[in-house]
């Protein structure tokens, strides 16, 4: 850009230099014309490619932002499925030592019983033997009553 001015300034002092020939006059004039219409070009070429760059980032940048919100929201859904099994295992384990605790007084409760019956047994044979043992005394008693 810079060069362009610097020589459609050179051209247009050329063109004060040789007034006198008028055909050259015209050229340079037609040349001025000619270097001023590029110099139009050149800016809108360059306008139109800094607005399609910056297009092109507006929408680079558009492009970022969705993938960055997509990655986000798979991990809040990842995030959100490790807590869901997290929280079934918890209550997994709940309930496998819920079951656990069930199982131990159920067994409790059966040993409980198995004693109760064990105690009952020994109360029974106990009472058994009292009377086998109070029967044979007697029976020796009558034998040394009568003498027989």
């Amino acid at each position: 850009m810079k060069n362009l001015l610097l020589s459609s300034i050179l051209l247009l002092a050329l063109s004060f230099t040789s007034c006198r020939d008028t055909k050259k006059s015209e050229s340079v004039g037609d040349a001025i014309e000619n270097a001023a219409d590029a110099a139009g070009d050149a800016v809108e070429n360059a306008a139109d490619a800094a607005g399609d760059a910056v297009e092109n980032a507006a929408d680079a940048a558009g492009d970022a932002v969705d993938s960055a919100v997509d990655a986000a929201s798979d991990a809040a859904d990842k995030a959100g499925d490790a807590v869901d099994k997290a929280g079934d295992a918890v209550d997994g384990a709940v309930n496998a030592a819920g079951d656990a605790v069930d199982n131990i007084k159920a067994k409790a409760g059966d040993a409980v019983d198995a004693a109760g019956d064990a105690v009952d047994n020994v109360k029974a044979k106990a009472g058994d033997a009292a009377d086998n043992a109070t029967d044979a005394v007697k029976k020796e008693a009558d034998k040394l009553k009568t003498g027989i």
